[in-house]
């Protein structure tokens, strides 16, 4: 009996051995656990984070991001500069409409030779003088203004992060000297406008048709009618609205309908503005807390 039980001792002891070995190897002898880094390259690499809402509504320091008076385009430094804070927002900038400006109101751009899947810039030196990749700062914000969480990602440069929408590196435009130009519109057929999922603006490359026109193959069909919840995640009470033409709406939680639609934070299709395809869980996430109308048909 003596003989067994030592036996048996002895085989979990070397067990407990062998699991303490395998453990080690797991997190690189130091405690970093490599499969967990693996999953999570964005915590290693301090990643920047997320805030809805503008820099202003969240009371940013404007010199420390788009604000900064060398922020604008025309003033941007040779070598790229990153922000501790940017910001993202959804509107309307000459003819196009929907386009993503930064918090001061410069369009962003997108560039055809680029990629998007995966993520890549080729944009560099004499070009990325002309045209500044946007960039947020290790461990910076990017303040979220009707563009949704969803679409945005980085890619690494100089230090900091480029920040994508819908898979695209984007830019300023060293030629935009004021808020809400667009002089990088089309500029070689290659740099346009970028829509907040990526589409190319002003180039019917969105979820629907620029004018509220046919939508191209493959587009979602403009929607009829929709549900809007009290609460995210479609929460009860509801109301149905149905076009066609702008309907006041009056729960603000989130949002199911089949199609596109464009929803508006005023009465009467007025204030700002954002085009929707499909279901939203969460309209605050993506800018809208309060929808007060939505318009059906264009």
């Amino acid at each position: 009996m003596f003989r067994t039980r030592t036996g048996t001792r002895t085989a979990s002891l070397a067990a407990l051995a062998t699991a303490g070995v395998l453990l080690l190897t797991a997190c690189n002898g130091n405690g970093y656990d490599d499969a967990a880094a693996a999953a999570s390259p964005s915590a290693a690499a301090a990643g920047p984070t997320f805030q809805n809402g503008t820099a202003r509504q969240n009371n940013a320091q404007p010199n420390s991001g788009d604000l900064a008076p060398d922020a604008a385009p025309a003033a941007a430094p040779k070598k790229p500069v990153a922000r501790s804070w940017v910001q993202l927002s959804a509107g309307r900038a000459g003819a196009l409409d929907p386009v993503v400006a930064n918090g001061a109101g410069f369009t962003l751009y997108r560039f055809d030779k680029d990629s998007a899947q995966p993520s890549k810039s080729t944009c560099f030196d004499a070009c990325a003088s002309t045209w500044p990749p946007y960039l947020v700062a290790k461990g910076g914000k990017v303040f979220l203004d009707g563009v949704p969480k969803s679409a945005i990602g980085f890619i690494p440069r100089d230090d900091a992060f480029q920040v994508t929408i819908g898979g695209w590196p984007v830019y300023l435009f060293g030629k935009d000297t004021k808020p809400g130009d667009t002089n990088g519109q089309g500029v070689g057929g290659t740099w346009f406008g970028v829509t907040p999922d990526g589409k190319k603006a002003g180039q019917g490359g969105g979820s629907a048709a620029p004018g509220g026109g046919t939508p191209p193959p493959g587009a979602a069909k403009p929607a009829t009618s929709a549900t809007f919840f009290n609460s995210a995640n479609f929460a009860d009470p509801a109301e149905g609205v149905a076009g066609p033409g702008c309907k006041p709406v009056r729960f603000s939680g989130s949002l199911q309908i089949s199609g596109t639609a464009k929803i508006w934070d005023g009465p009467n299709c007025t204030g700002k503005s954002q085009e929707v395809q499909g279901d939203v869980k969460d309209l605050a996430a993506i800018g809208f807390p309060a929808v007060k109308s939505i318009r059906f048909g264009g």
